[in-house]
């Protein structure tokens, strides 16, 4: 931790505890990106009258983009 004056101190993130209690307060359904992907590495979505760009990373993240 940051002992830092001008910092605030942040506890650590348990990312398991985390991902389980988003996934219990989702109204829907969760989609696999692969679905969403459909094989390939980008995909474009059509939001309220935008476009955006959702790709996968050679790392395995995904990036979302307007």
């Amino acid at each position: 931790m940051n002992d830092s004056p001008h910092q605030p101190r942040v506890a650590p993130v348990d990312r398991a505890t985390n991902r389980a209690a988003a996934e219990r307060t989702l109204p829907h359904e969760a989609l696999d990106s692969a679905a969403l992907l459909q094989g390939g590495k980008a995909v474009t979505i059509h939001h309220k009258g935008e476009l955006y760009r959702l790709q996968a990373t050679r790392q395995g993240k995904l990036i979302l983009t307007k």
